[in-house]
């Protein structure tokens, strides 16, 4: 299994085809602002390689990342498996981490109108956030989607890496094990 530094670097490496590649569909799609999906999508797939990709299921460097906010990852990590598939899973495990922060996301939303409404009489109502919710998901769907996709494309690279990282060790342990073997029969004979 790769490392986080090694996990980084595929995510670099991958930045220029995912963004070329972005670049030249939204083009084929005749897409209404080219540079803006391809802007959304390169971005969340940084984000989604560096700090909400799978492994925060676990004490890793995307954890650490989030500094004096990973705590809101505890409860991921002791709900989730490390590398099941409600984590690492495509599309699930994007879905699930979204849903996630979604869910912190509005806690953190309901405590500031708490504040903002004590301190400044703000008058901001669950009503009044929710409108806005529905106005920003309404509104700016074809960002929504983009953006989704650079999450989950990140999430891709990440898990594609594990699986080819541990096939890579197992085939070298089979192939350890099997000269061990060869080189025990030469000394027999």
């Amino acid at each position: 299994m790769p490392s986080g530094r090694t996990h980084d670097r595929i995510t670099l490496w991958c930045l220029p085809f995912v963004t070329g590649a972005t670049y030249l569909i939204a083009n084929s799609l005749a897409a209404t602002n080219i540079l803006t999906t391809t802007v959304i999508v390169t971005g969340a797939f940084l984000v989604g390689g560096f700090m909400l990709g799978p492994d925060l299921d676990i004490h890793s460097i995307q954890y650490k990342r989030w500094g004096l906010l990973r705590w809101i990852w505890l409860p991921y990590q002791k709900a989730l498996k490390h590398r099941s598939t409600l984590s690492h899973g495509p599309i699930i495990g994007t879905a699930i981490r979204v849903i996630y922060m979604g869910v912190w996301m509005g806690i953190f939303t309901a405590i500031l109108a708490i504040a903002f409404n004590a301190l400044w009489d703000a008058q901001l109502t669950s009503k009044s956030i929710l409108a806005t919710v529905r106005y920003l998901g309404n509104h700016y769907i074809a960002e929504w989607v983009a953006a989704i996709i650079g999450l989950e494309l990140g999430a891709i690279s990440h898990s594609t890496s594990d699986v080819v990282g541990s096939r890579l060790v197992r085939r070298k342990s089979a192939k350890a094990k099997r000269n061990k073997k060869k080189h025990r029969r030469e000394k027999e004979e």
